[in-house]
């Protein structure tokens, strides 16, 4: 059910450009409240404002009404909610960061403000590796954890490993996008996020319903991953990207920070091993080493760790098919194995998907496959 907990002078307000968490809640203590800033006079709300904000014209705040009238419309048509800076349904965590937008708007019922919230984030390039830890990582915190909520921002290798870990755990998971509503970057998750919508989480943006997907959206994006949970878990990364963008954000914030060690001569591992040797993230090698970062307490039965192990003669003839085919050849693609396997287009991929959700295989960049061990 949408909430909608937004006024339309709110919605107006939130679109002045510049504005931090701190300069809107100078600007709502100088004029009074949202309502007066829109309805002072226009030589009064200057002289309030110490005659330094061009956003003060009646001119100006008419076009802002005008422009969130338009927007609260989509609002009431659409199953998206919109949350106004320090109000209960906001991030309270992300409220608490200087540079925190005026808006969050949310397609989904997922909470954003959960007890354990954690952010998984690495590399596009995925590896196996990367992959395989995210994939135990989760499950392995979803037994201990009765209140987890799963963080990432739906792009390509990490962060939509994390998403898929999460729903086949029935673990709620959050994707904070950079771009509005009526649209799902990249294309190719929109399956990945309707899911995650109807399995409990969310998509979560900053941006109007009508913002396209533009590029300096993206690091921007990272600091409301960052702000919103307790701790930013960097699984993969080289030596730059936005992953360490994120962790660098989070530990601005005050929140801890973790990576996931590897191998000194994998490329994507070294911002990883980066940040741990430099002290800036936590080393962790599981979930338990996570808990123990935090000082969460695990559930009862919640210590053995989960392994991954499955028996190829259970499972039916066309995917075992599919396993026998990908342990001599990985990093196939769809297209590469219909013809071998003599299976439809839509069949194929329908039973691939099947797996992911089963841990049996691992989805990588460039849509190529892999047995999970």
């Amino acid at each position: 059910m949408s909430m909608n907990h937004i006024s339309v002078r709110q919605l107006a307000l939130s679109q002045i450009k510049g504005l931090t968490a701190v300069d809107l809640r100078q600007v709502l203590e100088r004029a009074g409240g949202v309502d007066r800033f829109f309805e002072l006079p226009q030589a009064e709300l200057y002289q309030l404002m110490g005659g330094v904000r061009g956003f003060c014209s009646d001119a100006e705040r008419k076009r802002l009404l005008a422009w969130a009238e338009t927007e609260v419309q989509f609002l009431r048509s659409n199953p998206v909610d919109a949350f106004f800076l320090d109000t209960p349904e906001y991030s309270y965590k992300l409220s608490q960061c200087e540079d925190a937008p005026a808006v969050l708007y949310r397609r989904g019922e997922c909470s954003l403000n959960h007890c354990h919230m954690v952010a998984i984030v690495g590399t596009r390039n995925a590896t196996v590796y990367g992959c395989d830890f995210t994939r135990t990582l989760v499950a392995d915190l979803a037994k201990a954890l009765d209140d987890v909520v799963i963080v990432s921002g739906l792009a390509y290798g990490i962060d939509v490993n994390a998403h898929r870990a999460a729903l086949a755990e029935n673990v709620p998971t959050i994707g904070v996008v950079a771009h509005g509503m009526r649209t799902i970057y990249p294309a190719d998750h929109r399956d990945v996020a309707a899911r995650m919508v109807r399995q409990g989480g969310a998509i979560v943006t900053e941006y109007p319903s009508n913002s396209p997907v533009f590029r300096g959206n993206f690091l921007a994006r990272n600091r409301i991953i960052a702000g919103m949970c307790d701790v930013t878990v960097v699984v993969e990364s080289d030596s730059h990207g936005g992953a360490l963008v994120t962790a660098s954000l989070a530990s601005d914030y005050g929140r801890e920070v973790a990576a996931v060690p590897g191998r000194s001569t994998d490329r994507y591992s070294r911002g990883c091993n980066q940040l741990i040797v430099s002290q800036k993230a936590a080393m962790i090698r599981g979930a338990e080493d996570l808990l123990d970062l935090m000082r969460w307490e695990a559930k009862a039965g919640a210590s053995e760790q989960s392994s991954f192990v499955f028996d190829i003669d259970s499972l039916p003839a066309d995917q075992r098919s599919i396993v026998n085919y990908l342990r001599s050849h990985p990093d196939a693609t769809l297209n590469d194995m219909v013809a071998p396997l003599c299976m439809p287009f839509a069949t194929l991929s329908s039973k691939v998907m099947d797996m992911e959700m089963n841990d049996i295989i691992v989805a990588l960049p460039g849509g190529k496959f892999q047995l999970k061990v």
